[in-house]
């Protein structure tokens, strides 16, 4: 999608070239740069979740808090991964977090019945699969 719409803006931009507008034209020309360079940031931000995600093994299961597992806490179940934020999968809600945000990096390495703390919430591991 972000790679389509690259090509969009790039296209809208050779037809902007083809005018003679003058400011209004130098304007519109600015504004379609600034937003191909946040698209581009956009794309590649994307490439790198997905280049994390292609690491992690979901048949890896362990005991202790690794990427890719799902830990379920007293205050919520988490998806240690990358950054996606709130998840519906079927009835259950699962927030995707990066193992290098403040939980997730207090989450990493921890075991069933461990706590962890962050921001005055204590955040006990109910499971890990």
């Amino acid at each position: 999608m972000l790679q389509q719409t690259l090509a969009d803006l790039k296209e809208s931009g050779s037809n902007e070239t083809k005018s003679t507008a003058g400011d209004k034209h130098e304007t519109a020309l600015a504004m379609l740069q600034i937003e191909q360079a946040n698209t581009r940031g956009q794309l590649q931000e994307a490439l790198e979740q997905r280049s994390v995600l292609v690491t992690i093994n979901p048949d890896i299961i362990t005991k202790k808090v690794l990427p890719g597992s799902y830990v379920k806490t007293n205050k919520g179940n988490f998806y240690i991964s990358v950054a996606l934020g709130k998840l519906i999968i079927g009835a259950e809600s699962i927030m995707a977090i990066s193992p290098q945000s403040p939980l997730g990096a207090k989450l990493m390495s921890s075991c069933i019945n461990d706590t962890v703390t962050i921001n005055a919430h204590t955040y006990l591991v109910e499971s890990v699969e």
